[in-house]
């Protein structure tokens, strides 16, 4: 599966890389920030995606589109679209310049709005990517765990980095009889659940 980035989405990995780390050094505001994961989440996201059964992909939270390179290339393998959610049009309209420059447009769907508004109407998800602001985990994870289906996978970035602002969701899901679920400690900790 990785051996299908493309010099394009690694031109684009190696900008967007550059410019968050720019980001956590000059004080840029934190909403501003692209705050994205790192390359290892990537891979293990990609791994675990290309391995779901068949349904829904979503991403709550795109960004600059970073974590959306990654998860395309189980989209690939796969033939299948990401749907991925934005509500900040500065990101949005970056996002847009991702996937573009990356090649990658017909594997992904750039949802402008607030992904709480849409998974009502969104049914057998199969992989759920969550990494938006901390304060909307519990309800993102309300909202998708139903909706997943056997064996579907949802992961939540940042289970170990804002352990304090997650504990209600993680203590939540790690007791959730409908799921199996772990941390990871890989990057800033990933909250992986599986659908029983």
């Amino acid at each position: 599966m990785f051996e299908k980035i493309t010099i394009d989405m690694k031109r684009r990995m190696k900008y967007l890389e550059k410019a968050d780390s720019v980001d956590r050094a000059d004080g840029t505001p934190r909403l501003k920030r692209l705050r994205q994961i790192p390359p290892e989440t990537g891979k293990f996201i990609a791994l675990l995606a290309s391995n779901c059964p068949s349904g829904e992909f979503i991403e709550i939270g795109t960004s600059g589109g970073y974590s959306t390179m990654w998860i395309s290339l189980a989209c690939m393998e796969r033939s299948t679209k990401l749907k991925t959610f934005e509500i900040l049009p500065e990101k949005v309209k970056l996002a847009r310049e991702t996937f573009e420059q990356a090649k990658i447009t017909e594997y992904v769907e750039l949802i402008e709005g607030d992904a709480l508004k849409y998974i009502s109407s969104i049914n057998e998800i199969s992989f759920c990517f969550l990494d938006a602001e901390k304060e909307i985990y519990g309800e993102c994870y309300d909202l998708v765990v139903p909706k997943l289906v056997k064996n579907g996978v949802l992961v939540a970035d940042n289970a170990i980095n804002h352990y304090e602002t997650l504990k209600p969701m993680l203590e939540k899901a790690l007791a959730d009889s409908r799921v199996d679920s772990l941390v990871v400690p890989i990057g800033k900790g990933e909250l992986v659940c599986r659908k029983r």
